[in-house]
């Protein structure tokens, strides 16, 4: 079966490029995704059909026609997944599938669509030899196979996401895991912190590739120092302009915030970073900073890239992963739970705007100092109510993603604790409760019924998902 031309990305932007465009426009709403700043190199995926030859008798019928739809297959796919190369082939004989062990030196991972039984048991053949497979049962055609197989690769914990929808998106959502993973291989986080040992950074870097790359508290002043003036004073006006109301902070507090994005981005072209944390807290307490990250990590967070507080970096990989699969920011944060209400109430003083990714609506916002020492400049988000959410947090040491779902139903407005607060029910509040000291404090929400989609990106990485509620 020929192979269907892959559509290119003609948007692609370098780093330095897209930094030096955001610069340009310093008073610009919107800037490029991250898929348009992430390395571009695209994930190779063997696209495997099973089915038994077309004259025998079983699911989905005999002398049932499988080549059109192999090519609708492979066409929306190429359309849909830009970042992918798809090597088609067909499957019908054991032999077949293990020939594949033994040739695709090169290949990020499988697609096996599974369409037709009895089969050659392909799709077991490539996860018992540790391969990351996804597996799709093109309903009414390989279920039969798909069921057990699937089951079975769960309760082996193997490195398998499977699809069983009559909606092709989900396929979609599914197999762009494959182009995510290639991005993190490529991709580098900027870990501002004094007092980080290589535990962790190990261990993210192990479970994902991704390159972390840690300096101290001297590098971002001196950054900082050399920051321009004139831009940060755009960023000012900007962030002034688009607020709906700013109550504490002096406008020359603001002025320093745009100081600090603009040192912040600066490193992060310099080491071509997609994604910045610092231990703000510590070293704003500690007189090691000027002026706070937050209204700097907002802007990131909005176009597409990632801020994240407190060097956090099991919170900065998960933004890092779920932004690339969702082009959507993730809300960092740390929850209080009211069981008389059933909610939970992700609080913090950082918070994206735009929860639907850079090119979705403006939520409104307040700017606002930083709420435990009332210093600074941070933003105060009322985001967007009726709607799912999904939040999770990766432990790279412990090889697992905690996850819960809910739907928004407030921003509080209270004095004490962080400025956005996020009230979100959920299923069942007292579960959340009764682990909350395996992960740490801190989640990552993002907006939208994503589980499907965060949960194949964990198995698919070789981790294990917990439900906390």
């Amino acid at each position: 079966m020929p192979l269907l031309p892959v559509i290119e990305n003609s948007n692609t932007l370098s780093r330095r490029g897209f930094l030096g465009a955001c610069a340009g426009c310093a008073a610009c709403s919107v800037c490029p995704s991250s898929a348009s700043a992430a390395p571009e190199e695209k994930a190779r995926v063997r696209l495997v059909f099973t089915h038994p030859p077309k004259d025998l008798e079983g699911w989905p019928y005999v002398n049932y026609n499988y080549e059109p739809r192999k090519q609708e297959v492979l066409k929306r796919l190429t359309a849909a997944l830009p970042g992918v190369e798809f090597l088609p082939l067909t499957v019908m004989k054991q032999e077949e599938a293990k020939a594949l062990l033994e040739n695709d030196a090169d290949i990020d991972g499988y697609l096996c669509y599974m369409m037709g039984i009895p089969s050659a048991r392909a799709a077991r053949i490539l996860m018992d030899a540790g391969r990351r497979v996804v597996v799709v049962d093109d309903l009414y055609g390989g279920t039969g196979e798909f069921l057990p197989t699937y089951a079975y690769a769960r309760r082996q914990k193997l490195k398998v996401a499977g699809v069983s929808s009559a909606r092709f998106q989900d396929v979609i959502d599914t197999t762009r895991v494959f182009a995510v993973q290639r991005k993190l291989r490529s991709s580098t986080i900027l870990d501002v912190c004094d007092r980080r040992d290589s535990t962790l950074p190990k261990a993210i870097t192990d479970a994902f590739g991704v390159q972390i790359r840690t300096t101290s508290s001297e590098e971002i002043n001196a950054a900082y120092k050399s920051a321009g003036q004139a831009e940060a004073e755009k960023w000012a006006k900007t962030w002034i302009a688009g607020a709906k109301k700013v109550v504490e902070p002096k406008r020359d507090e603001i002025v320093r915030s745009g100081l600090m994005y603009v040192a912040m981005r600066q490193l992060m072209a310099d080491t071509k970073a997609q994604a910045i944390d610092i231990d703000c807290l510590r070293m704003f307490y500690g007189k090691k900073l000027p002026a706070y990250p937050c209204l700097g990590f907002f802007q990131l967070n909005n176009d597409g890239l990632v801020g994240a507080c407190e060097a956090d970096l099991n919170s900065t990989i998960s933004m890092l992963a779920m932004t690339y699969l969702t082009n959507r920011p993730g809300y960092i944060s740390d929850p209080v739970i009211d069981t008389s209400k059933n909610q939970i109430i992700y609080a913090h003083c950082v918070a994206p705007t735009k929860m639907y990714g850079p090119n979705g609506k403006s939520n409104p916002y307040h700017i606002r100092d930083h709420s435990e020492d009332r210093k600074g400049a941070v933003v105060q988000s009322f985001m967007p109510l009726g709607e799912m959410t999904t939040t999770i947090m990766l432990s790279a040491p412990r090889k697992e993603m905690v996850i819960h779902q809910g739907r928004s139903v407030a921003n509080i407005e209270e004095d004490r604790a962080c400025r956005s607060k996020l009230a979100v029910e959920v299923k069942d509040v007292h579960k959340l409760l009764g682990e909350w000291d395996r992960w740490g404090w801190h989640r990552v929400t993002f907006y939208g019924d994503l589980r499907q989609t965060f949960e194949a990106f964990a198995a698919l990485s070789g981790f294990q998902t917990v439900a906390e509620g």
